[in-house]
């Protein structure tokens, strides 16, 4: 007698994991480049660190607003297809069925075959299966605007605490090396705990979070030294 088993597929994160690898990794990133910055103009240690914990808060807010913005408009968009799918259902049932089974019939059924399972889906739930199969919405894939903007404030506010933390451990002197080095090593983390998690090879998404990551703090230190020397 065979026996069913449970399987635990990747997928099923990709709504939440989405959203707390960009808050992670914008925080670490943002944070980091903003300290460096302010760093490079020859600012106080209590300026930098104000003005890091001011771009964690500004920015865990801005990611929160933004991503439940984002996801509210896919999932305004998903419910007014589901909308205008189920009015062509309850009007136009036959063409609906035809439109399921040329579906079937181009992933490769025959044509018996394909009208016989949109038949018999469409019996047990109609709506779900044009959402599924012609929609492309799905329970794992549908829209969730709260949780994307909880994961991407909490994860934004984590990620940037970290170079803050490195700004308080380390002298002042060596601010700039510290902050810049231990982003980058929490970027890679990041990147490879983002890749673990999505069950991806973890050797590219590493290397793309630390080049991007080290670009942008680089092009502010510039901006930073540049404005420190215009104002002194």
């Amino acid at each position: 007698m065979s026996r069913l088993h449970s399987e635990q597929h990747n997928i099923t994160r990709i709504g939440w994991l989405r959203a707390a690898v960009l808050g992670a990794n914008d925080g670490i990133v943002s944070t980091a480049s903003l300290v460096v910055g302010v760093a490079a103009a020859a600012a106080d240690k209590p300026v930098i660190l104000l003005a890091g914990s001011a771009g964690l808060a500004a920015g865990a807010l801005s990611m929160a607003a933004g991503e439940y913005v984002s996801v509210s408009s896919q999932s305004d968009t998903e419910k007014a297809d589901l909308a205008r799918e189920r009015k062509e259902l309850a009007d136009q049932p036959e063409f609906e069925h035809e439109e399921l089974a040329a579906i079937y019939r181009e992933r490769g059924l025959d044509g018996e075959l394909a009208d016989e399972v949109a038949r018999q889906l469409m019996a047990h739930d109609a709506l779900g299966a044009h959402a599924r199969d012609e929609l492309a919405i799905s329970e794992l894939t549908t829209a969730r605007p709260l949780v994307a903007a909880l994961a991407s404030a909490a994860t934004f506010a984590v990620g940037a605490a970290l170079p803050l933390v490195t700004v308080i451990l380390v002298p002042r002197e060596t601010l700039v090396i510290a902050v810049v080095a231990a982003s980058l090593v929490f970027l890679a983390l990041l990147g490879g705990l983002g890749a673990r998690a999505g069950g991806a090879p973890m050797l590219r998404p590493v290397l793309r979070v630390v080049f991007w990551g080290a670009a942008a703090m680089a092009v502010t230190a510039g901006v930073g030294a540049l404005f420190g020397t215009a104002v002194a």
